[in-house]
């Protein structure tokens, strides 16, 4: 028994020693992770903010009718250019029968009213001349004929409007559709024989053409919130057309909104740009386009590339890993400044011999071995 027990305890012993040689085995033949480092350097940076947005003629108008018809000739084409004044459309108008109707009878109401009027003041002149009624009486008699002439000349020609649409038929007719402005016809939604509908105050009417002057153009983008607060209305910013590639246009900052709309989840911010659109190019209206505004530039200042910070899990501060005498690396905190995506200026923390640690190891780490070395950082910081 006590033989067999004897030999149990040396099974143990054997069976643990080679389980720690083993271990010390395997550790020793992990692979040595080799970091590279790379060191600061003094270079130029500039942050550029890109608002997405189209290109947009500045004036541009909607041309509508005053009467309500259908159109008869349409004089312009899409493209045309046309100067302030120029006939754009005529339109034909279709009478209400109602309406005609009682446009007719106001005339034969006046007319007897005016007959009326011219009897009583032929009447009147023949006993004034004879000295039977006063001065008085006989001037009213003329001032009511007089009155009653303008109504029947009214009524008259308000029925001439309502079957006709005009009075003259001169260019200033109601039925013709003029250029409020000198520029370039953008669009023609409507076509000859269509009925149209006139412009008021309960009906915005239909649309007989859009006119712009393509001579002025205003890019209108949207800027998101983190960078709305750096824009400055009146500086000066570069545009880039997705039709024109390879061609910047400059441009003045004219507007920013004063308030922002949500669009997916993020707050943004509209801005207009003047832009200066050289004689020799054809811009169309609705470009897509993108502005580069420039928020913030500095010359010679020392950076390291953005992507050897790293940040404490826990209070979220930027740092660095500096190689130290014996081979090893010690957690720097670092203050940064001005990026441009690629490098960060560095404000304090970091001087320009310091050898900056790379995450470029021969064998990439776990993931528990990543959140130990975070874990080891933060301890670090707090000591």
């Amino acid at each position: 028994m006590k033989k067999a027990l004897k030999y149990i305890v040396i099974i143990v012993i054997v069976v643990s020693l080679l389980s720690v040689l083993n271990y010390f085995r395997k550790a020793n033949s992990n692979s040595i992770i080799d970091y590279k480092t790379e060191l600061p350097l003094y270079t130029s940076i500039k942050k550029e903010v890109i608002a997405t947005g189209k290109l947009n003629p500045e004036d541009e108008i909607q041309l509508k009718p005053q009467v309500s018809g259908i159109i008869d000739k349409i004089y312009v084409e899409e493209g045309d250019l046309v100067n302030k004044g120029d006939l754009i459309a005529n339109i034909r108008v279709v009478p209400n029968e109602q309406s005609l109707i009682n446009a007719k009878s106001r005339i034969n109401s006046a007319k007897l009213s005016y007959n009326n009027s011219k009897s009583i003041f032929d009447r009147n002149k023949k006993l004034f001349e004879k000295g039977v009624i006063s001065q008085l009486e006989f001037e009213n008699s003329q001032l009511a004929m007089e009155q009653a002439r303008e109504t029947y000349k009214q009524a008259q020609n308000d029925y001439k409007i309502i079957k006709k649409g005009t009075l003259t038929g001169g260019s200033s007719a109601n039925t013709n559709v003029l250029a409020q402005i000198s520029g370039t016809i953008l669009e023609i939604p409507v076509r000859e024989g269509d009925q149209v509908i006139e412009s008021n105050n309960f009906n915005s009417g239909v649309t007989i053409a859009t006119l712009a002057d393509m001579t002025k153009m205003i890019f209108e983008g949207q800027v998101d919130e983190t960078e709305v607060s750096k824009l400055k209305e009146g500086e000066m910013i570069k545009v880039i057309l997705g039709a024109i590639e390879k061609r910047e246009f400059e441009a003045k900052l004219i507007f920013v909104a004063p308030k922002g709309t949500e669009q997916g989840g993020a707050v943004q911010f509209k801005i207009k740009a003047d832009v200066t659109i050289p004689k020799d190019i054809n811009i169309r209206a609705g470009y897509s386009a993108n502005a580069i505004i420039n928020i913030g530039e500095k010359d010679s200042v020392l950076c390291i590339n953005e992507s050897l910070l790293q940040f404490n899990r826990i209070t979220e501060k930027p740092f660095v890993e500096i190689l130290v005498d014996d081979g090893l690396f010690k957690v720097r905190e670092v203050e940064v400044g001005l990026s441009d995506g690629i490098y960060v200026e560095i404000l304090t923390g970091v001087s320009v011999n310091d050898k900056i640690k790379v995450w470029n190891n021969i064998e990439e780490e776990s993931d528990e071995e990543v959140r130990q070395r975070q874990d080891d950082n933060a301890e670090e910081f707090e000591d």
